[in-house]
């Protein structure tokens, strides 16, 4: 067999025991995917008459249904976002554990791929993404939640959330790698669950104050948002599509680069 095919194969192994980790403990689970689910409960019937509104062309009774229903479309596609980032975190969190329990100072001993020991946090991270997915998506469907995509923007929305999924994971892993302690890497990406807040996820850009409106127009999550919204409702998301990519390859790229680096240093150290 090549290099490659056994770095296929180890990565399914990792990929296996990350998996058996996740069934271990459903607890984190449950509590990443109870989250957001949570965030589109508060949002919809406690903010959603009076937020949806005051959107552009929203309902005109405060406090109606209507207004809900307005709001629900367009915070939905920020709420799989933070459902997607909130998955990323507990990636920082499996592998900070195996760094400082010497897990992978053993695998290192091991006859193994050494890249396979990333990339197995990585698929296991990217299908439970697709379960989390999975789960809210058809919950705010049951809320109302009524897209009009079709087959090509349900694949821009479902393409474009894996792609956001592969960036934050290889960021969290960095970002595990470098914690030092399972109690840092657990608290040091929150900022991927807050910066949503700070983006067209909520409320439209044009609401905000001007230096607030700057950073929320020129972070990363306001395109990639943007495009959701566009591609859910069956229209062109037109240049945040580039942006929303481009981003996301961004950061996979450094955050890649820069989780290998720790782990060749860790290796080396």
């Amino acid at each position: 067999m090549t290099t490659l095919t056994y770095a296929a194969l180890d990565s399914a192994t990792m990929l296996g025991r990350n998996l058996k980790h996740i069934l271990r403990y459903p607890s984190l689970t449950l509590m990443l995917i109870g989250q957001p689910v949570l965030f589109l409960l508060l949002f919809v019937y406690v903010f959603g008459g009076t937020m949806g509104a005051g959107l552009p062309g929203g309902a005109a009774e405060v406090g109606g249904a209507e207004g809900r229903a307005d709001y629900l479309d367009y915070i939905a596609p920020a709420i799989l976002v933070m459902t997607v980032a909130s998955v990323a975190l507990s990636t920082a969190i499996y592998i900070a554990k195996d760094a400082t329990e010497g897990i992978i100072d053993r695998f290192r001993t091991m006859s193994v791929a050494k890249a396979s020991v990333l990339t197995g946090h990585v698929l296991a991270a990217l299908l439970q993404t697709s379960f989390a997915l999975a789960v809210v998506v058809p919950f705010a469907l049951l809320l109302g939640y009524r897209p009009d995509a079709g087959v090509v923007g349900w694949l821009g929305a479902v393409g474009l959330l894996l792609l956001l999924a592969l960036a934050l994971t290889w960021l969290c892993l960095a970002l595990g790698l470098a914690a030092g302690s399972v109690e840092t890497a657990s608290n040091t990406p929150m900022f991927l669950v807050l910066l949503p807040f700070l983006s067209s996820g909520f409320v439209p850009t044009d609401s905000m104050p001007s230096g607030l409106a700057w950073v929320a127009e020129n972070q990363p999550f306001t395109p990639v948002i943007d495009t959701l919204r566009a591609c859910l409702a069956g229209s062109s998301p037109g240049a945040d599509g580039w942006w929303a990519v481009g981003w996301c390859l961004l950061i996979a790229a450094l955050s890649y680069a820069w989780a290998r680096r720790l782990f060749v240093a860790a290796r080396a150290g």
